[in-house]
């Protein structure tokens, strides 16, 4: 890479000075050959995860040429082969009214202009079926991933983020975040929205990205320039090309969430890993180049989640009960329909009146479930169960401490006020798979009724096992005793960490499969 500035040569200090540091948002990004995580933590607390494996990479943001297969207007939708295992699902409330038939790309028909979803036209919504017929072709965007009994959800409402701003090339609508609450600041952007060249910029309607906030037009004008190419290329190539195909993938999670997420309340962003350490510097000179200096390349033997305590923290995500700081303690249950949540005081007594005890637990548990809820990605419906209060006012005070808290998350939340049993529901959108799916599999010890780590994770967690022991290994060859299902991944589908394993190590690595060892258990013997 050239051009761009070394910012820093690495941490060499101790461990306790790199964590003596104590800044208030840091970012992790830790990438290795096979998967990418990244951690956000406010005073080195963990508050969000990501992870992608590289062989499974997520597709919310792909944009895809598909054709419509079955069309059900007593579900008001269709169905949608984008070259997926499973058609994709697509609701008409996710169908432009001018889609573009890509079979007929020459016809001079003058559309009707695009309606945003949020200015619905007057009279009844039209029905799925005059909007889509069977074998059309179509560009969506896929909105939610797929899950495993369901295909991915898509829309045709293409958005194309940029750093500022977000394009909308099929909907005429323009919208400022509203994590931008002050009125005036909105109005200001809205009035530069307004001057942007949107024709040249590929037509449609734009949306400013909270971190757009502050920001002057020259930035959007660029933004705009580099989204409004984007999404011409689009479109030419699906004039070149037959359903189903990619027509634009998003970039990975590293950039992906650098691009969405850095901001100026980030005071640090180390990285382990130094393909992805130059990437991200060569991302960020081109979209902010003001940040390139919170960039940090972490070169310790130890990895980076080991040093921050990431890893107990995610095993911690994985249990059902959470301890508070009180003594309390709060039970987290998904179901197939919903997640319920249970405040208990556990251990702690308070120090004066019942009322007030329970007062201090809820509001220290409302505090706790936000993070949960954030750093396990849980969607859907949310019941949380708080202890009985008899005030009124304490009430109001942990309603208000919610409503509070729940701002921090960026996903689009509703908190309905807490009923006379003491229950509160949430519901918050989720587009991609939460932690628990992600890291685990049902567990086949107790017939599908809890969960165990999947056979990858296990893999992954062997490979940084086995790294410790480089330089150590006084044998020429080491037996790996694992479970039969893990020692077939590793001469299969996980062959790559077993040959990185033994050129890293420079040893041989013997398999012995054993049906009596535990799923996670695997042990490491010299010969």
């Amino acid at each position: 890479m050239r051009g761009l500035p070394r910012v820093s040569p690495g941490f060499s200090g101790s461990a306790s000075d790199l964590l003596v540091r104590s800044m208030t948002i840091k970012m992790l990004v830790e990438s290795d050959p096979h998967e990418t995580r990244i951690a956000v933590l406010e005073d080195d607390k963990l508050t969000e995860i990501f992870v992608e494996r590289h062989r499974h990479r997520g597709l919310v943001g792909n944009v895809y040429k598909g054709r419509v297969t079955r069309v059900l207007p007593g579900m008001q939708a269709a169905f949608v082969d984008i070259g997926l295992d499973r058609d994709a699902f697509l609701y008409v409330s996710d169908v432009a009214t001018d889609v573009e038939d890509m079979e007929d790309e020459d016809s001079d028909v003058e559309l009707e202009e695009p309606r945003s979803a949020e200015e619905p036209p007057h009279g009844p919504p039209p029905s799925i079926g005059d909007l889509l017929k069977q074998g059309q072709e179509i560009i969506v965007q896929v909105v939610k991933d797929p899950l495993p009994n369901k295909g991915a959800r898509i829309s045709t409402h293409v958005t194309l983020p940029g750093r500022y701003l977000v394009l909308l090339p099929t909907v005429r609508h323009f919208g400022v975040s509203r994590r931008i609450e002050d009125e005036g600041e909105r109005e200001r952007l809205l009035g530069i929205l307004g001057q942007l060249p949107l024709q040249g910029g590929g037509g449609g309607g734009l949306i400013v990205r909270t971190v757009g906030e502050g920001k002057e037009r020259e930035a959007f004008e660029s933004d705009l320039a580099y989204l409004g190419k984007l999404w011409e290329k689009v479109r030419q190539r699906a004039t070149k090309v037959s359903a189903p195909t990619l027509l634009h993938q998003d970039v990975d999670l590293a950039l992906r969430v650098v691009r969405d997420l850095l901001s100026e309340d980030y005071s640090v962003l180390w990285v382990d890993g130094e393909d992805t350490y130059e990437r991200i510097l060569e991302f960020l000179d081109q979209v902010q180049p003001a940040f390139v200096g919170k960039v940090r390349l972490f070169r310790q033997s130890a990895s980076l989640f080991e040093q921050f305590g990431i890893e107990d923290q995610i095993e911690a995500a994985l249990k059902s009960k959470v301890w508070l700081k009180s003594g309390g303690y709060i039970v987290i249950n998904p179901t197939e329909a919903l997640v319920a949540i249970d405040v208990n005081t556990g251990r702690f007594v308070g120090q004066s009146t019942l009322e007030d005890t329970v007062l201090q637990t809820n509001l220290e548990a409302v505090s706790e479930i936000v993070r949960q809820i954030l750093l396990r990605d849980l969607g859907g419906i949310i019941v949380i169960d708080l202890i009985d209060m008899v005030e009124e006012a304490h009430r109001e005070q942990v309603f208000s401490c919610l409503e509070r808290e729940i701002k921090k998350d960026r996903a689009k939340t509703k908190v309905l006020n807490i009923s006379e049993f003491g229950l509160v529901e949430v519901t918050r959108k989720r587009s991609r798979s939460n932690l628990e799916r992600l890291l685990t599999q049902p567990c086949s010890y107790c017939g599908g009724r809890g969960r165990i780590k999947s056979i990858a994770t296990i893999c992954l967690t062997l490979r940084k096992a086995l790294l410790r022991l480089r330089g150590r290994a006084g044998q020429s060859e080491l037996l790996l005793r694992v479970h039969p299902e893990v020692a077939r991944a590793l001469q299969q589908e996980e062959r790559a960490i077993l040959d990185e394993l033994e050129k890293s190590l420079g040893v041989k690595i013997l398999l012995q499969s054993d049906s009596e060892l535990h799923h996670e258990r695997f042990d490491v013997l010299e010969v």
